[in-house]
C-alpha cells in the first residue's frame, strides 16, 4: 500500500510592518495638506464669480475701520452688535447709491434734449456748429463740407438709420443685463461688509493668527503693510479725485460748460486714474470751444492744468508714498496695471501688492534674517 502524502503547509501570510511614527505624520500632513489644496481649489471655484463682491468688501471695511473705530468707541456695541453695523452699512449704500440717483434724474432730463436733437435732426439735417466759423484755416471750406453732407434732412435721416434697431436692442440688453449683475454684486458686497463690521476682531485676531503660522512676523508685516497702502491709496485716490471733481466742477458751472453737474461726476471719477482727468478736463475744454467760448475754454484748461499738477505731484504722492513708504513710480505703475488687469478694483489692490512686494524686496536686500 503506497504510502499516504500529505499537501504541503500554505505559507503563514507575512503581516506588514506597521510604519514609524515620523512616516505615519509625515504622509498624514501631505495628505492633510492636499485636501487643504483640493478644497480651497474646490471653494474658490464655487465662489470665483463673487470674490470679486468680497475684495470690495474688504477694501471697504479696511478703508473705514477707522471711522468705524471711533463710532463704536463713542457708541459702544450692544448684546447683539446689530445697530452700528446695520448703520455704516447703510451709509456706505447711501453714499454710492446717492451720486448715481442724482446722475440718473440729470440723464433723464437731459434725455428730453436728446430726443429734440434727433427729431430736428431727423428733420432738417444736423446744422453746422459755430466753432467751424472760427476755425484759423479752412473755416469756409468745413462748413460748406458739413452743410453739404450733414446739414440737409436726408443726410441727418441716413446717419441716424444707420444705427440698426436690432443692434440697439441688442446693447441695451447686454446694458441692462450687466447692470443687474452689478446691482447683485453689490448688494453682496453689503451683506459681506456688515458682517466684517460686526465680527471684525475675530476676522483681525484670525487673520494674524493664519499670517503668523504660515508666514512668521514677515507674513504679519506684509498684511499690514497692504493694510496701510489700501488706507493711503483711498486717501490719495478717491478723497483727492472727488477733490479735483468738486473744484473743477464749480470751474466748470462758471465757465459756462454744459451739463456741468455730469461732467464734474466723471472728472472726480477719471481723476482717481493717472492722467484720467486730463480726458475729462479736454472734453469740457471742446465743448466749450464748440459752443464759439474759446477764451473760456481757456480758462477751464489752465484750471485744470494746475489742479491737476498740485494733486498728482504734491497731494497724491504724500498721501500715498508717505502712508506706505511706497515711492510714487511704484504706485504710478501699479494704478495703471491693477485697473488693466481687475478693473476698478485694481485701483486698490494694485498698489496694495506692489507695497507687499516692496517691503519684501527692502526687508531682502537689507539682510533681514529670513526666518524672522
Amino acid at each position: 500500500m503506497p504510502p499516504i502524502t500529505r499537501p504541503a503547509p500554505l505559507p503563514a501570510r507575512i503581516e506588514e510592518a506597521p510604519l514609524p511614527p515620523h512616516e505615519r505624520a509625515r504622509s498624514q500632513g501631505v495628505a492633510r495638506v492636499l485636501l487643504v489644496l483640493v478644497l480651497a481649489a474646490l471653494g474658490l471655484w464655487i465662489l470665483h464669480r463673487f470674490l470679486p463682491a468680497l475684495v470690495w468688501a474688504v477694501v471697504l471695511a479696511i478703508a473705514l475701520f477707522p471711522l468705524y473705530n471711533r463710532l463704536e468707541r463713542r457708541f459702544p456695541p450692544g448684546k447683539h452688535n446689530l445697530l452700528l453695523p446695520s448703520l455704516m452699512t447703510a451709509a456706505v449704500a447711501l453714499v454710492f447709491l446717492a451720486p448715481l440717483a442724482i446722475l440718473g434724474v440729470q440723464a433723464a432730463r437731459e434725455a428730453h434734449d436728446v430726443a429734440d436733437f434727433v427729431r430736428n435732426a431727423e428733420a432738417n439735417g444736423i446744422p453746422a456748429p459755430e466753432f467751424l466759423q472760427h476755425l484759423p484755416y479752412g473755416a469756409a471750406q468745413a462748413t460748406t463740407w458739413w452743410n453739404d453732407n450733414l446739414g440737409h434732412a436726408q443726410a441727418g435721416s441716413d446717419l441716424l438709420h444707420r444705427f440698426e434697431n436690432h443692434s440697439v436692442i441688442g446693447t441695451s440688453r447686454n446694458v441692462g443685463r450687466e447692470i443687474i449683475r452689478r446691482i447683485v454684486l453689490f448688494g453682496f458686497s453689503l451683506v459681506a461688509l456688515f458682517f466684517l463690521f460686526r465680527d471684525w476682531r475675530t476676522v483681525r485676531d484670525q487673520s494674524l493668527t493664519a499670517c503668523h503660522r504660515l508666514f512668521g512676523p514677515r507674513g504679519e508685516r506684509v498684511a499690514r503693510q497692504m493694510v496701510a497702502s489700501v488706507h493711503g491709496t483711498v486717501d490719495g485716490l478717491v478723497l483727492v479725485g472727488i477733490g479735483e471733481g468738486v473744484l473743477l466742477g464749480i470751474v466748470y458751472y462758471f465757465a459756462g460748460v454744459p451739463h456741468p453737474v455730469l461732467l464734474g461726476a466723471f472728472t472726480a471719477v477719471a481723476a482717481m486714474i493717472p492722467f484720467g482727468a486730463a480726458l475729462a478736463i479736454a472734453i469740457a475744454a471742446l465743448l466749450l470751444v464748440a459752443a464759439g467760448a474759446t477764451k473760456a475754454a481757456l480758462v477751464v484748461a489752465a484750471a485744470g492744468l494746475v489742479v491737476t499738477f498740485a494733486a498728482d505731484h504734491f497731494v497724491r504722492p504724500a498721501l500715498i508714498g508717505g502712508t506706505t513708504k511706497l515711492p510714487f513710480l511704484w504706485v504710478l505703475l501699479g494704478i495703471p496695471g491693477g485697473v488693466e488687469t481687475l478693473g476698478l478694483l485694481g485701483l486698490f489692490v494694485g498698489p496694495a501688492v506692489m507695497a507687499a512686494l516692496v517691503l519684501l524686496w527692502r526687508e531682502f536686500t537689507e539682510g533681514h534674517d529670513t526666518t524672522a
